[in-house]
């Protein structure tokens, strides 16, 4: 075949594949035009458990007031980072952290979806003093309000966290030359058959970014779906560049004194728990305190409009309750003798809590949710337990299986014998702890490599 003939070849090949994204762009822009007003009805709906929904909805649409900015005044075109929840805005921290260090010059706007990661957000912003960040609701992917967005920031470039993929954001950031990086990109199995089955609009979605993913694994994912393998860069999980303050080591460890000076001789934390899994745990924690009456379970649901039906549950099952939001507490005194489930029924308070206990189970795992962070407990030094459901985690669930650091649980029965394990085996706790610190330790590092991805995109 001759050279022009294979060029005219690659020619009609990129030609169909850019129409092939059209298409699939103005196909998904029509059906999202149809679906657009039950996505307002819905947020009416969640409002009515969670109030904060029917609040700030015209940042939804792309229109927001500098009065929400967090120690800064708004600043347009900066650095934009999108991080959807409570889980991606602990991961964006750090991150957030070195880009103030890094490029000081440029204002930084941090987006997020749900109103429990824009909680979590500005109360980390504010323990860890970091200033001069601007944060608002992400719109929703419709052409006008992403339109408005981009114009009122007009982003250097967007980091989204983890895997918040939105075609018209994408397109439209493509069509005004904004780079965008999916950074700590994972992406899970049953994630990966999901977008298979929309293969014609993951293909123009992903012509338009750059992907940092945590491993092997993820890229392998990624290039099955048609990413470019010029636009992919394995960097391992930033999660693993986790910080503890000495200052929060000191509170928690005053808490963890307090409470054993209760004759609380055993503390075990239930994290992240969905509905279904906090019902498991208090069984759990019922057959444990036949065995050890003086153990206390805290207990901290993953989402706050659960928080006064966990109560009911804890009080429907016989166990004295105290409250993280009650008077007393929030005086920091502490709990009565008689105590046996702490609920912590405030946000931004489970990393310290994880410094708090002798073993934690993290939820989101004893059902197919896909279980949620093990390295924060990890990092404390703190043995993990987990249901087998940790498809969103399963390499960083494998690498601390492997290092005897995580045990898995599937029922009522297995939750409790592993617990009660620990309570019989202290200096088991002991070699687990310091496993866990070794891998966090011998992970380090992603952090540094994803900066330099942004780098390149940001330096002429």
């Amino acid at each position: 075949m001759s050279a022009s003939k294979k060029n005219n070849n690659k020619a009609n090949d990129g030609f169909i594949k850019s129409l092939q994204a059209w298409i699939a762009r103005l196909f998904y822009i029509l059906l999202f035009t149809l679906l657009l007003p039950l996505l307002f009805v819905r947020l009416l709906w969640r409002s009515i458990k969670a109030p904060a929904y029917r609040q700030r909805v015209l940042e939804r649409c792309g229109i927001f007031s500098s009065k929400f900015a967090f120690n800064s005044t708004f600043q347009s075109g900066g650095i934009c980072l999108h991080a959807v929840s409570v889980g991606e805005v602990a991961a964006a921290l750090p991150l957030i952290k070195q880009l103030r260090q890094r490029y000081p010059d440029l204002s930084i706007t941090v987006t997020t979806t749900t109103p429990t990661g824009s909680d979590y957000l500005t109360k980390s912003l504010k323990a860890e003093g970091i200033d001069n960040i601007f944060h608002c609701y992400m719109p929703y992917d419709w052409p006008p309000f992403i339109v408005l967005f981009l114009q009122r920031v007009k982003p250097k470039i967007l980091i989204i966290i983890e895997t918040e993929l939105w075609p018209v954001s994408l397109w439209l950031c493509s069509l005004n030359n904004i780079p965008v990086v999916l950074a700590n990109a994972r992406l899970s199995e049953k994630s990966a058959k999901g977008y298979q089955k929309l293969a014609w609009l993951s293909r123009a979605m992903l012509r338009d970014l750059s992907v940092a993913t945590q491993y092997d694994d993820d890229a392998a994912r990624f290039l099955a779906l048609g990413l470019p393998e010029s636009q992919l860069q394995r960097t391992g999980s930033v999660k693993f560049d986790i910080q503890i303050s000495p200052e929060l080591k000191l509170e928690a460890e005053k808490i963890k004194q307090r409470y054993k000076a209760m004759s609380k001789s055993f503390i075990w934390i239930a994290a992240s728990t969905h509905k279904g899994e906090d019902e498991i745990v208090l069984a759990a924690h019922q057959k444990i305190l036949q065995q050890f009456p003086d153990t206390l379970l805290i207990l901290v649901p993953r989402h706050p409009e659960r928080f006064n039906d966990v109560a009911q549950l804890i009080t429907d099952a016989d166990m004295q309750l105290a409250r993280l939001s009650s008077e007393p507490l929030a005086n920091k005194t502490a709990i009565a003798a008689g105590t046996s489930v702490l609920l912590v029924d405030s946000m931004g308070q489970l990393l310290k809590f994880y410094g708090v206990a002798d073993t934690a189970f993290v939820g989101g795992s004893l059902f197919a949710i896909g279980g949620h962070n093990t390295i924060e407990p990890a990092a404390w030094g703190v043995p993990v337990l987990s249901g087998p459901h940790q498809f969103n985690f399963a390499e960083v669930g494998k690498r601390l299986e492997q290092a005897g650091v995580l045990v898995i649980v599937r029922d009522v029965k297995g939750l409790a014998a592993a617990v009660v394990e620990r309570i019989n085996k202290p200096e088991l706790c002991a070699e687990q702890g310091k496993a866990a610190q070794r891998v966090i330790d011998d992970n380090r590092g992603a952090q540094d490599k994803l900066l330099n991805v942004i780098n390149r995109h940001l330096s002429p």
